[in-house]
């Protein structure tokens, strides 16, 4: 077994700051039955999860690794292929969190529980899915030269969105502080 390539270690990373944001978010939706929505909270959060986990991470995943996993499952080698479920999975993320937002706008806290609590149990599973399941498939089938152009397209991005980034994986940081 080939050990998690630095396109792994990478996208690893980005889940860690993305559960220390999914863990802030279960915190507050658990003390939210006793006080007003924190709209301001609640805000930063969706804009978390849209541009870091969704449009940069998720982007990186469905953009590069999932396509060239799926040209390894083309060509036989590999026995399965999850693309397709970690696809329908962001999908079904992408829903709870309009679902939140919806409910943060209308101040319905049902719904934006509701959305939360989804969002909180897809995200947690999916995540280890792809980091026990998929990441491990990835790193076996794919060859050292698509590992290594990957990997530059990643660095490439990485740069393109360095202040951005930044600022995301601050705020994670700072979510566990709460």
């Amino acid at each position: 077994m080939k050990t998690n390539s630095e396109t792994s270690e990478i996208l690893s990373k980005e889940h860690e700051y993305i559960l220390k944001v999914v863990d802030a978010l279960e915190l507050e939706i658990t003390q939210l039955k006793n006080k007003n929505i924190n709209a301001t909270f609640f805000a930063k959060i969706i804009d978390f999860i849209r541009n870091y986990a969704d449009k940069f991470h998720h982007a990186k995943e469905e953009n590069i690794l999932f396509k060239e996993f799926n040209k390894c499952a083309e060509e036989g080698l590999v026995h399965c292929n999850p693309v397709e479920q970690m696809l329908f999975e962001h999908d079904e993320g992408r829903k709870n969190v309009k679902m939140m937002e919806s409910g943060m706008n209308e101040k319905d806290k049902n719904k934006l529980i509701e959305g939360a609590r989804n969002y909180i149990r897809l995200i947690r599973e999916h995540i280890f899915k792809e980091n026990n399941i998929l990441y491990p498939m990835a790193d076996e089938a794919l060859s050292k030269k698509v590992q290594k152009t990957m990997l530059e397209k990643f660095n490439k991005i990485n740069f393109a969105k360095k202040k951005e980034v930044e600022r995301f994986e601050k705020f994670a940081k700072e979510m566990t502080k709460k």
